[in-house]
């Protein structure tokens, strides 16, 4: 991860930083009763309570523990309760069973961000000129801001569980509708060239290092995949046909009986929202798809998913401008441009690892990234729910195949220049 945004910025904006970033995840949480922020929906599913924790643990842990000698916890026990996956650092409740936690209490929880947050401050105040100190705290907003996305998937998941089919919020605007363009097939960079993080500022350490990587002859979709495409597919028998399926995304079709994404109703016309259920808008991007799913639509479409670096060199020099969580929508919409960034996590043909010459963080930091390295597939752009200041081309995140409870959807490529 590259420091230099961090190690630059003046204490007070840094304080400024941090109190906002932390506002935000309390006012994420605000819509929420009490009863809703402790329900686990599945596994993959983390409850609001125990992602305000972990976020708070995470500055106790990699922060105030580190930089404050004589620093005393706010209780010892949370270690266990609302550690991740830091191995490094000791054992963990198990992930699965996080909905059990009724206590602390979600007051307590946030008596408990309140305590952490006014030690950050004031380590701040004392050591406004420590690049380490610096650099730490924004891993741990840049972090926070991924657990804000979640939270919002989440509680989602949660929701639409409960026969009622309650929103998040009935408040949410609902976008206006607007024809997609046509879609074309753009011709891409080909040959030996760079990919990777380049420039100042934060990225993430899978970001790195820049390298070279080769491009084949190939087009790129001039946009995404929308809402009214993939009902063609669904109305085609696109299901039922195990011959553009993997076998694993066949098998897991069978398992699990998918018959249309995630959150569509029967009859393909309406879907579940966090502002509540509402009509599908066709123009829209199609969302909440696995991998599987993507996969075979491409197929289906006489196409196929775009490699990372496709799709990386496609969005690079582009305006980093969409549909994201500062919008307000927490929802794709529909759009006559390109969609490169934001509304839905797009899907590639390649599978999440290491750059050549890959080096983690030292020390515990190492785990966040670099340890799921495996069995997972790359995705690119941001949601409509990932924060705008996350993004950039080189900015990519991780799914296992199956999984389809983020807002995930897909761009088409093909091979050759046409």
């Amino acid at each position: 991860m590259v420091s230099n945004l961090a190690s630059r910025r003046p204490a007070s904006r840094l304080t400024e930083r941090f109190v906002a970033v932390r506002k935000t995840s309390e006012r994420l949480a605000a819509p929420l009763a009490p009863e809703d922020t402790v329900v686990q929906s599945m596994p993959d599913v983390s409850p609001t309570k125990w992602h305000l924790a972990h976020v708070t643990w995470f500055f106790e842990e990699f922060v105030l523990s580190h930089f404050e000698p004589g620093y005393e916890r706010y209780n010892e026990k949370y270690d266990y309760l609302f550690n991740s996956y830091y191995f490094t650092v000791g054992q963990m409740h198990a992930r699965p069973r996080r909905g059990l936690l009724t206590r602390p209490t979600l007051a307590e929880v946030f008596a408990y961000r309140e305590h952490v947050d006014k030690a950050v401050t004031g380590l701040i105040d004392r050591e406004d000129d420590n690049p380490e100190l610096a650099f730490r705290i924004e891993l741990g907003l840049q972090h926070e801001q991924q657990h804000q996305e979640l939270l919002l998937t989440d509680i989602k998941h949660v929701l639409f569980q409960n026969p009622l089919a309650p929103a998040y919020s009935a408040e949410l605007p609902v976008p206006e509708k607007t024809a997609p363009a046509p879609l074309r097939f753009v011709a891409g960079k080909t040959g030996i060239v760079q990919a990777g993080f380049d420039g100042d500022g934060f990225c993430f350490d899978n970001e790195t290092p820049r390298h070279d990587t080769l491009l084949h002859p190939h087009s790129i979709a001039s946009r995404l995949v929308t809402n009214g495409e993939y009902r063609e597919f669904i109305e085609d028998g696109g299901y039922a046909k195990n011959e553009l399926w993997l076998s694993d995304g066949w098998g897991t079709v069978r398992a699990e009986g998918w018959q249309r994404p995630l959150y569509w109703s029967e009859d393909l016309d309406r879907e579940f929202t966090l502002g509540g259920t509402r009509e599908i808008d066709s123009n829209a991007p199609v969302s909440h798809i696995s991998y599987y799913e993507a996969d075979a639509f491409a197929r289906w479409a006489g196409a196929r998913l775009p490699t990372e670096f496709e799709w990386e060199h496609a969005a690079a020099g582009e305006a980093v401008d969409g549909n994201f969580f500062d919008n307000g929508y927490l929802h794709p919409v529909s759009s006559a441009g390109a969609q490169l960034f934001g509304d839905v996590w797009e899907w590639t043909a390649s599978s999440y690892a290491p750059y050549p010459g890959f080096q983690p963080l030292d020390g515990s930091l190492g785990e966040y990234n670099g340890k799921f390295m495996c069995s997972q597939m790359t995705v690119r752009g941001g949601s409509a729910v990932t924060s705008k200041d996350q993004v950039r081309a080189s900015y990519r995140s991780f799914f296992y195949p199956q999984q389809r409870w983020q807002m995930l959807g897909l761009r088409l490529a093909r091979n050759g220049d046409n």
